[in-house]
């Protein structure tokens, strides 16, 4: 196992990741040709992505910290980014072992037909299922306890990623394509039960659109110009007690033209990635069609339609995924700031606010209206949830010696733990009480079974909902 883990923790998920499409690929029959370029424009895809993402992270920190400063906030948790969560998910013994089991049984019930999901197109996101299992050991001490806990949530986000698959692929452009992405997939579910409600008061009527923005806007609408406009308030906001110098203005114009390029650059290779999968799935769709095709001719039932879990920073620089994330980080430190009962402060992981939106941004169509009050309701539990989960997220950072960055008692993930349901499905599960897990187990049961009995049902109530607001 350390010796598998030191391969794929050296080569890094941008070389393992494009290797493990380029095999599913071949292995898939596609021609070799397509598979190798596939392979390599995901990798660049993701080098790219992971450039800008650490050149812009330190910027939008220091401003964030900044705004902090400037309101004199003091909250006990201190959220200091998602990194170190797959550190502690590849040193625990829970971690480690279902990554290498989980990743089996990930394939065996694609191939089985439990899920039409295959996930293991992003291996690397198995992580997000091992750092609560992690969490769960340092606080139990009970390894087939925590294990189990790694697999019912890598079920549970299988269920959640195919009911959004339709609207994932459609959205976002990627034929075939959902994510799966612990951290993210559970904000499918505020989406779906808060749409019918935000529709009751109008906001589909309502829409905000990047499209729509240009429209009326003009050149203020273009995403460029919006982040320009947002990183300067952002950026005077953070440097208000100095603005009276030319060092204070230039901090913020500085800031102000960083978001711009963020805005600018993100969307062009975020294209990469719909660069690569289409003439990958393309490709594997038209075999299916032939092959539904001369199988009904027979008298056959054809072969079954299935996705490919891919990286969630597919969705990162898409117009309204960036500009949704943008608007939510100023809001949510001022709820931080404002509401009873909260502990934490979300800092570093304030730039993952577009990737935790991305499933409410498919299931909206893209209503910047809808995403900000979807993400402000549930980012607001998030704050809550995080606030709960401090103490034994800080335990293992400690039990495993990841350095902290940061003089706080408490520390904590705002993207990665900061999860209202998770966090609840987690308190439950390490009570041991095994009346309510048979209780948790039997509701996610028949939940799998109405999805595989409904499931076209499924996407068509959630494509007209979807279409409402078109």
């Amino acid at each position: 196992m350390k010796i598998f883990m030191e391969i794929v923790t050296t080569l890094g998920h941008s070389v393992v990741i494009p290797l493990i499409i380029l095999l599913v690929a071949l292995a898939m029959r596609v021609h070799w040709k397509t598979a190798v370029q596939a392979a390599i424009l995901v990798g660049v895809a993701l080098t790219g992505f992971g450039w800008l993402i650490s050149i812009f992270t330190p910027a939008v920190t220091k401003v964030l910290q900044g705004l902090i400063a400037t309101t004199g906030l003091n909250l006990p948790v201190a959220d200091t980014g998602w990194q170190s969560a797959p550190l502690v998910a590849f040193k625990s013994p829970v971690g480690i072992t279902f990554f290498l089991v989980g990743l089996l049984a990930e394939v065996v019930l694609f191939l089985i037909g439990y899920t039409r999901v295959f996930f293991a197109t992003n291996l690397w996101q198995n992580w997000g299922f091992m750092v609560w299992g992690t969490v769960a050991y340092v606080v139990t001490g009970q390894f087939w306890l925590s294990l189990g806990l790694c697999f019912f949530l890598m079920g549970l986000a299988l269920f959640l990623a195919e009911v959004q698959a339709d609207r994932y692929a459609d959205y976002y452009q990627v034929p075939n394509g959902t994510t799966a992405s612990m951290h993210n997939i559970e904000n499918v579910v505020p989406a779906i039960l808060l749409d019918p409600l935000w529709n009751r008061l109008g906001l589909n009527k309502k829409t905000l659109t990047p499209a729509q923005l240009k429209e009326k806007l003009g050149l203020l609408g273009e995403p460029t110009m919006i982040g320009l406009l947002l990183g300067l308030i952002l950026g005077t906001l953070a440097n208000f007690s100095h603005l009276q110098t030319l060092a204070g203005w230039g901090a913020s114009l500085t800031f102000a033209v960083q978001l711009a390029t963020v805005m600018t650059i993100f969307p062009m290779i975020a294209k990469l990635f719909g660069q690569a999968f289409r003439p990958l799935t393309s490709e594997i769709s038209k075999r299916y069609q032939d092959q539904l095709k001369n199988q009904g001719q027979h008298g056959k039932k054809g072969p079954r339609l299935w996705f490919m879990a891919v990286d969630d920073g597919l969705g990162y620089g898409e117009e309204a995924t960036l500009i949704a994330g943008m608007v939510l980080m100023p809001i949510m430190l001022v709820i931080a700031m404002v509401i009873p009962g909260n502990k934490m402060i979300p800092i570093v992981d304030l730039i993952a606010l577009p990737f935790m939106v991305e499933s409410i941004v498919a299931i909206h169509r893209g209503n910047l209206t809808k995403i900000v009050a979807t993400g402000m309701v549930w980012l607001t539990l998030g704050l809550y949830a995080g606030s709960a989960m401090a103490p034994y997220y800080t335990e293992t950072l400690h039990q495993y010696g990841v350095v902290l960055a940061t003089g706080a008692a408490l520390v904590i993930s705002y993207n990665v733990m900061a999860r209202p349901l998770t966090t609840v499905l987690f308190m439950i599960w390490i009570s041991g009480n095994w009346a309510w897990l048979a209780v948790l187990v039997l509701i996610y049961l028949t939940a799998v079974i109405y999805l595989h009995l409904h499931r076209q049902d499924i996407w068509s109530y959630l494509k007209k909902m979807s279409d409402k607001n078109a």
